[in-house]
């Protein structure tokens, strides 16, 4: 069995600020050790369920967070950016499952950190009309391989929005939200031990649905209007209004292009902020 995993950082165990998740925040370098950690007890659950091969892909920000030396030995990483596919670079459909470890509520929900990929640059999207953030765009990108998402980690508001989009999808909450940068913490030792045992558990009970195709549609509202001029010019890219731009195609493309719209706006709001 293969298991491929995405880290992110904002819904990792004990995290609740930006300070906690950004460099060089005051906090940022012990949260890298809780991110390698709450990973680690993912892989060492996937090994109990029988995993043959690991692959983890650090997801979040610069995409250099997880610390190798520290890292399980038995799993690979792929670390660092640009990746073409961003948060699910490296899984294919060679994987039996897909583990979603430190993620985060989608853009405009109460959770901790909320936000969709780019923190205020992006205010909503929706997949085919329907809202949703990191969480409904990667389980839909797997589902186009045709590999199910067993586990989500993160605080209870991602919870919900997994188990919204996929109530077969094993969810440990390791943090309450209180608010957008506060939380009621799970003890370090349980949220650890209980991502490990229900990895296992969730890999030992893994069903895997046929592979998803068909078009889709994505529409992203910017908060920048000048993000969305730009982006009219990808071929397929229909501007719906000034912030707004709609694109239809496979998901699997769909991701790989939205990952080239996000760094279309990191150059196009490269400038400070006027005021």
């Amino acid at each position: 069995m293969k298991v491929y995993v995405s880290a992110d950082m904002e819904g990792i165990t004990g995290l609740v600020d930006a300070e906690d998740v950004q460099p060089p925040g005051r906090d940022y370098e012990r949260s890298r050790v809780m991110m390698t950690e709450d990973v680690n007890a993912a892989i060492r659950g996937a090994y109990a369920a029988g995993a043959t091969a690991v692959l983890v892909n650090d997801a979040h920000g610069p995409m250099r967070n997880l610390l190798p030396d520290l890292l399980d030995p038995r799993a690979r990483l792929i670390k660092g950016r640009p990746k073409p596919m961003g948060m699910i670079e490296g899984l294919s459909a060679e994987y039996d499952a897909v583990l979603c470890i430190g993620f985060h509520a989608r853009a405009g929900v109460l959770g901790v950190l909320s936000h969709s990929f780019m923190g205020h640059e992006i205010e909503d999207i929706w997949l085919d009309d329907r809202p949703t953030g990191e969480i409904g765009l990667l389980h839909a990108a797997a589902a186009a391989y045709g590999v199910p998402v067993a586990l989500l980690t993160g605080d209870d508001a991602a919870c919900d929005e997994t188990k919204s989009w996929d109530p077969t999808v094993a969810t440990v909450p390791v943090k309450f939200a209180k608010d957008r940068f506060a939380a009621q913490l799970v003890p370090v030792a349980e949220a650890r031990q209980s991502i490990e045992t229900s990895t296992t558990d969730a890999l030992a009970n893994l069903t895997t649905p046929p592979a998803e195709s068909g078009p889709h549609r994505l529409t992203v509202r910017w908060q920048s209007a000048s993000v969305a001029l730009h982006l009219a010019a990808i071929p397929g890219v229909d501007r719906q209004d000034d912030r707004t731009v709609t694109v239809e195609g496979d998901m699997l493309q769909l991701y790989r292009l939205f990952n080239l719209f996000l760094r279309v706006c990191t150059a196009v709001t490269s400038n400070p902020p006027y005021c």
